[in-house]
């Protein structure tokens, strides 16, 4: 706006050429001309206002401006979770959802998407039953996160009055809990309250092992179950085990099948769980520097079995085993090279651990791992420089920020590279009481895909009161009428108003100038 200023200073410094006047003397024009500079008066006021308008035209253009007018209120959405669907808590909660229907309602899946609940799947969970498709949306949100949903939602449908129906567990309550709307009723039922599934299961060549879960409220528990192999397509029995059924695909490993408990239960089965070799094959290759180092870690790996869903099959020697039987796990203790024909091992899914080598440099330092316990800390003394590939993992580090021991994926196996010793000499991590879960940690990953969806859908702990979301109404609070709002932008309208300023200016400048030019007549 401060461009206002231009066009005055041209106005009052660009004054108008005098017109010629014949006079018999000019003793009085050098006069004429001193008063006319001293005053300086505005003239062509109307193209001054016109230069002034378009320019601040030009100004309100660049700062944006919005019409902001409000949208009359919806009628308003009920988002069901379909982990819900087919469950006696929807069904006591449906009449409520039929008198929001009949008021105008619409009935939508609290899933990606926000789809609308068809007929069909509607009519099939009053009989208490579902259908495939509500099936795969029920695993998909069981690991979602409701609160980002309901936030989607409330953008999605701005304005309108919210009624949102979720199970009250904790694992859709991870995330970002971000303030909701005002226009959000959000009320939270309860699951069956105890779930068994069939989290792992091994197998020999005359029985099965299963590691059998138990989810209820408050917690959730594992415990291992043997028992006789049947044939295919035969159930499963033994002590508090859901019904199962043993298959084995023709040309596909064997598999564990969970059967519905009950006909409403069809559709809702979870996948099968493939049956894995009965023992973890772990061989410690060892010399007799590296004795002591064998001998901590032989006692590590016995305490850290306790936690494998199948059992450990251990070996400790000063030789190889045949390549034709690699194990799982091959631990090489040795200053020498890792043999090239163990090397390429690593691409067919052998999982190769390599010590530090050499006799090191002193040190002082802590170990920081994730299953590390901060209250009983770990000292390193000695360690190697040993370099990482570009793509290696780093999982232990010190409290340097050097890598203690870098994972280097390769093939379906992957190298290990630890910088120190299971020694004494070298660190406190052999006494520590760390180490059988800082070794199982690696046996046995943390789940992902189907061994963690699977996790996830039978997780039945539930939230705590004091953190289930307030809702809307309660706690005392006086809800304002929910306005959603549209905003338009005005920007072309002002630029085409500043156009029509600017043709009207230029009008006005070449009428006033050809007025003010004399005549050749």
């Amino acid at each position: 706006m401060l461009g206002l200023l231009v066009p005055l200073a041209i106005h009052l410094w660009n004054r108008r050429p005098g017109r010629e006047v014949a006079v018999g003397s000019l003793r009085w024009l050098a006069a004429g001309a001193n008063r006319r500079m001293r005053n300086l008066r505005l003239e062509q006021v109307l193209l001054l206002l016109l230069r002034a308008a378009l320019l601040a035209v030009l100004a309100v253009a660049v700062a944006g401006p919005t019409w902001r007018h409000a949208l009359p209120p919806g009628r308003g959405q009920v988002l069901v979770s379909p982990e819900l669907m087919g469950t006696s808590s929807l069904a006591a909660v449906r009449p409520s959802i039929d008198a929001l229907r009949r008021r105008g309602y619409a009935l939508r899946w609290l899933s990606q998407g926000l789809p609308k609940v068809s007929a069909a799947a509607w009519q099939a969970d009053s009989l208490g039953r579902r259908t495939d498709s509500v099936s795969a949306l029920s695993q998909a949100a069981a690991s979602g996160f409701y609160w980002e949903r309901i936030r989607q939602a409330a953008d999605t449908f701005a304005g309108q009055p919210l009624y949102v129906l979720t199970p009250a567990t904790l694992r859709g309550m991870q995330g970002t809990h971000r303030p909701l709307p005002s226009n959000l009723t959000w009320q939270t039922l309860p699951l069956p309250t105890a779930s068994t599934w069939v989290q792992a299961a091994n197998g020999t060549a005359d029985s099965l092992r299963l590691l059998v879960g138990y989810g209820t409220e408050q917690q959730t528990t594992f415990r291992t179950v043997r028992v006789a192999r049947p044939a295919a397509g035969q159930k499963l029995t033994g002590p508090a085990l859901p019904p199962l059924r043993y298959e084995t695909p023709r040309n596909g490993q064997a598999q564990v099948l969970p059967l519905p408990a009950t006909p409403a239960d069809s559709g809702r089965a979870p996948a099968a769980v493939l049956v894995q070799p009965a023992a973890l094959r772990v061989w410690v290759y060892t010399t007799p520097a590296y004795a002591e180092d064998a001998r901590y870690l032989r006692a590590a790996l016995r305490a850290a079995s306790a936690g494998l869903p199948g059992s450990l099959a251990l070996t400790v020697a000063p030789t190889l085993p045949t390549a034709a039987n690699a194990p799982d796990w091959l631990f090489w203790l040795s200053a020498a090279p890792v043999p090239e024909i163990w090397r390429g091992q690593v691409r067919q899914g052998l999982h190769l651990w390599q010590a530090a080598a050499g006799p090191g440099e002193a040190d002082t330092t802590g170990l920081l791992a994730p299953a590390l316990d901060e209250a009983a800390p770990v000292t390193i003394w000695r360690h190697t420089q040993q370099p990482a590939g570009a793509n290696a993992d780093v999982l232990w580090t010190d409290g340097r920020g050097r890598a203690v021991l870098a994972r280097q994926p390769v093939g379906q196996g992957a190298f290990y590279q630890f910088s120190t010793r299971l020694n004494p000499a070298w660190s406190e991590l052999p006494d520590s009481p760390a180490l059988p879960a800082l070794l199982l940690s690696l046996l046995q990953p943390d789940p992902t895909g189907p061994t963690l969806a699977r996790l996830n859908a039978h997780d039945q702990r539930r939230l705590g009161p004091a953190q289930r979301p307030v809702r809307a109404g309660q706690g005392g609070r006086k809800l304002l009428a929910p306005t959603a709002f549209r905003l338009l932008d005005l920007r072309p309208w002002v630029v085409l108003a500043a156009g029509l300023l600017l043709a009207l200016e230029r009008w006005l400048a070449h009428r006033r100038a050809a007025l003010t030019l004399p005549s050749l007549a």
